[in-house]
């Protein structure tokens, strides 16, 4: 996955959980749960649309990974391989 289809990904799955985010104006840097208000449950959510986007299964010792924006984009892009 490169990382245009990781970010197009990406705001699919949180489009899903935060339909009112600006997106656009998220630093890809921040934390995501803060930023846009996630309870842990949305972060589930977002995770499990991530699989459902991708195919790649994010194990819960991964979940630190995807705190960011970037680090989304990094742990997508970094040659995971769906169902894995």
């Amino acid at each position: 996955m490169n990382p245009d289809e990781a970010r197009s990904a990406i705001a699919r799955a949180l489009a899903r959980i935060a339909p009112e985010a600006d997106l656009g104006g998220l630093d890809p840097r921040a934390d995501l749960r803060e930023s846009l208000d996630l309870d842990s449950m949305d972060f589930l959510n977002f995770v499990v649309g991530l699989h459902a986007e991708t195919g790649i299964e994010v194990p819960e010792s991964d979940y630190p990974e995807l705190a960011t924006f970037a680090g989304c984009i990094a742990y997508l892009t970094a040659g995971a391989r769906p169902g894995a």
